[in-house]
């Protein structure tokens, strides 16, 4: 990430890796589009940004949550601690992307916000090295990805094989999988494994028993009852993951018709003018207060009705998340259908001039949604790390952003999905029109509002049924 960031702003300062300067006063001269070793230049820099993201957000939050002991209730109290705080850290560096680093990329210029943008990475990393002597760290015990794989491939490859007396499922004992050592099976939750490991195949996904056997097709496929089961945990969470794309969807409606529907509004606070593109900050800030209390106020009072650890489980507290993502929508709908009124009223559906209606009532729906990406990020973060095989915890965790990535590409296809679908001869598309107000902007936050419904249903399916691999939590 540190090398995209250094490219972009050496491209950023660089008049020669630019392309020529837009007048927007002139529109008899078109803009002329970034091509050849410039274009390869800045995607290439995009690509590192996005790789290294990806890396940090994948890792971090397993490696944060692995600094506590899971075997206490202090532990397991102040692990789900650090993923509250994990998110409303998140949050505070967005609020300053969006406050002090826009101010200084439009009034300074574009090189300017990279170069701080770069230097705050280059000083994140002695920062963390420094406490390289403290961490808790985790021996690799090779990729997950490539254990999943092979289990899948060998239980399809060994389905065709015939059965006999000679080739049947074995323990785990004469697996090639090594026994985990006494510190590897005290940190995976309270030895699950361990009592996995002398016993046969579980009867749940039977399907997957199939690449447990004595004289497996090839073997380079044998795998161990402990590598099924992994996997068996892995394929039971997903989903769960698959519910919270719906959600992401609607957030990503929070930098896209949001944003313009507060263009269309009344923008000023007091003598500010507020720009349209900084109104993310409000989920931002949103969150940043409601994690304090979430964590302080609101668990605590939960722990002590419900006598028990956690307070709420991980599934209830996805499952609240997704509620407001409802309610979220059918707000945005509602305040659609009045920001169109007052532009009926004002005689101005065909103009671009503000309405005379403050943008403030853009910030009830971004309320809700803010507070569902809380509910949902951390618990979703929780629910992977303490459910996960002790060796795929930051994959399972990285299946958070997964959908976040999923939610935003839905986001796209249903757009697509409803302007096709909506337009013919005698309508014109509900998302098209020469300026928002032609839009019916509220029939699709409408539509988005009944599939997070309908999203929300089948997730009580799974959620119900789902067994947490921890006693004592109960289902939903």
């Amino acid at each position: 990430m540190e090398q995209g960031l250094l490219i972009l702003t050496v491209q950023a300062h660089s008049e020669s890796l630019k392309p020529p300067k837009c007048i927007p006063t002139t529109p008899n001269i078109p803009c002329q589009k970034i091509h050849g070793a410039k274009a390869t230049m800045l995607f290439l820099s995009l690509y590192l940004v996005a790789l290294g993201v990806g890396g940090i957000k994948g890792a971090l939050p397993a490696h944060g949550a692995e600094q506590f002991d899971e075997n206490t209730p202090r532990g397991r109290k102040q692990r789900s601690t650090f993923f509250n705080y994990f998110v409303f850290c998140l949050s505070c560096g967005a609020l300053i992307a969006v406050t002090l680093v826009v101010w200084i990329e439009d009034n300074k210029g574009w090189e300017w916000g990279f170069g701080i943008s770069t230097f705050t990475i280059l000083l994140s990393i002695p920062i963390f090295l420094s406490g390289s002597r403290f961490y808790r760290n985790k021996k690799p015990q090779g990729s997950p990805l490539t254990t999943i794989f092979k289990v899948l491939i060998s239980a399809l490859l060994n389905a065709f094989m015939p059965r006999s007396s000679s080739n049947v499922v074995v323990s785990m004992a004469t697996s090639p999988s090594p026994i985990p050592d006494s510190k590897e099976v005290a940190a995976m939750e309270n030895g699950r494994v361990l009592r996995a490991i002398f016993e046969a195949p579980s009867e749940s996904l039977k399907f997957l028993n199939r690449a447990v056997l004595d004289k497996p097709i090839s073997e380079t496929l044998k795998c161990s009852v402990q590598q099924v089961e992994e996997v068996k945990v892995v394929i039971k969470i997903l989903p769960i993951f698959a519910c919270t794309i719906m959600l992401n969807c609607c957030l990503a409606q929070l930098s896209t018709f949001s944003v313009q529907q507060a263009a269309t509004m009344n923008t000023k606070l007091g003598s500010l003018n507020i720009p349209p593109a900084s109104l993310p900050v409000f989920p931002v800030i949103f969150i940043m207060i409601l994690a304090p209390v979430y964590n302080h106020i609101i668990i605590p009072f939960t722990r002590r009705v419900t006598k028990t650890e956690t307070g709420i489980t991980h599934l209830q507290r996805i499952g609240v998340g997704l509620v407001l993502s409802i309610l979220a929508m059918a707000i945005a709908a509602l305040v659609e259908i009045k920001r169109k009124k007052v532009a009926t009223e004002s005689k101005l559906l065909d103009s671009t001039k503000p309405l005379p209606i403050t943008f403030f009532y853009i910030a009830f729906q971004y309320l809700f949604l803010g507070s569902a990406d809380l509910f949902t990020l951390a618990g979703l973060l929780e629910f992977f790390f303490t459910e996960a095989p002790f060796n795929m915890r930051s994959l399972a965790t990285s299946l958070s952003w997964a959908s976040l990535a999923m939610g935003y590409y839905l986001s796209t296809a249903i757009v697509s999905l409803v302007n096709s679908l909506t337009d013919d001869s005698k309508h014109k598309p509900w998302l098209s029109g020469a300026n928002l107000n032609q839009y019916h902007l509220e029939r699709f936050y409408w539509l988005l509002c009944a599939l997070s419904g309908l999203n929300f249903m089948h997730y009580l399916f799974w959620a119900r049924i789902y067994e947490y691999r921890s006693k004592g939590r109960g289902n939903v």
